[in-house]
């Protein structure tokens, strides 16, 4: 079955947005997530925020925050107007949550992962939900979680970096977590949540999040509203293979470093500074990259290839 995209929001200009996780300091990867982002949007005119995932309390490590924001303004990554911080959006979500229940979009369930890998027969991104509380929660089961419905189970979007790219929900998971049994919102409802208060047109991501969009968009048609225009770019892996960030060994950039990570980020993409061995300062660099994109777009320079040590680029 050939699924038939899903019409995006119509737009009148651009609004893009980057949304670091404070868990640490940007490392290559990240930066390369941030650079990108940031192109697409000024190469249209367009407008970029900020926003700091701060929600999942746990992965939040002090200070990393603030040198989040001082990293980018070492890079001269400037953003458009005031920073959002997730975890003072609680009753932002708590309105997503009610809509979703009320409209029997979502659902509790008392499921644990232990039930999951017990029951659920093997996904592309783990167990396959068995439907266990789908509809009313067995006896003797108490509510854990909240999950959104899988209503649509195949999906697809033109994808401004890979092209045509198709889903099948099921496979991936089927009905999905939008609120954990800790009680914190989920990565699926809050980004959607904060995309639409934002006005976001157009996301820009890692291919890593790639499975994500398929979710994203049953919940923007559960609230109501088409999904912005995706863009999933190549990041940066490990020399084991998984994606580079602490865990994998990825260490954070030195802001008194900017000109020469700039440019081995730029070179990445390919839109390497003129002079390569001594680069300009960061913002020059970037309005450099930013005419070369007047002649040729961003989608043309992808995939990418990596040149830091031991790392190479996934798509």
């Amino acid at each position: 079955m050939t699924p038939t995209p899903e019409p995006q929001s119509p737009v009148d200009g651009y609004v893009g947005r980057f949304a670091p996780t404070p868990s640490g300091p940007l490392h290559a990867g990240s930066l390369l997530a941030a650079v990108i982002s940031w192109l697409d949007a000024r190469s249209a005119d367009g407008e970029w925020h900020l926003r700091i995932d701060d929600i999942d309390a746990p992965r939040v490590r002090p200070g990393a925050a603030d040198a989040i924001l001082r990293t980018l303004e070492a890079f001269d990554l400037g953003w458009d107007g005031p920073i959002v911080w997730q975890g003072q959006r609680g009753p932002a979500y708590q309105r997503a949550l009610d809509t979703l229940m009320d409209t029997d979009r979502a659902f509790p369930c008392g499921c644990t992962r232990k039930d999951l890998a017990t029951h659920g027969r093997p996904g592309w991104e783990g167990p396959v939900y068995p439907g266990t509380c789908r509809h009313g929660l067995p006896p003797g089961r108490e509510p854990r979680a909240l999950r959104a419905r899988a209503t649509t189970r195949y999906w697809a979007i033109e994808d401004r970096f890979l092209g045509a790219v198709a889903f099948d929900l099921e496979a991936l998971g089927s009905d999905f977590v939008i609120r954990r049994a800790d009680g914190i919102v989920a990565y699926q409802l809050a980004t959607v949540v904060d995309d639409l208060d934002l006005g976001v047109t157009h996301v820009v991501r890692g291919i890593d999040l790639l499975g994500s969009t398929p979710r994203q968009m049953q919940l923007y048609r559960a609230l109501g509203h088409p999904p912005p225009a995706y863009a999933h770019h190549p990041v940066l892996v490990a020399p084991g293979g998984d994606k580079l960030a602490k865990a994998t060994g990825a260490t954070g950039v030195r802001a008194d470093a900017a000109r020469r990570h700039l440019a081995d980020t730029l070179r990445r993409i390919g839109l390497a500074p003129s002079d390569q061995q001594a680069p300009d300062a960061p913002g020059a660099q970037l309005a450099e990259a930013l005419e070369q994109l007047q002649r040729r777009p961003l989608a043309a320079y992808l995939p990418l290839r990596a040149t830091l040590p031991g790392a190479t680029a996934a798509v």
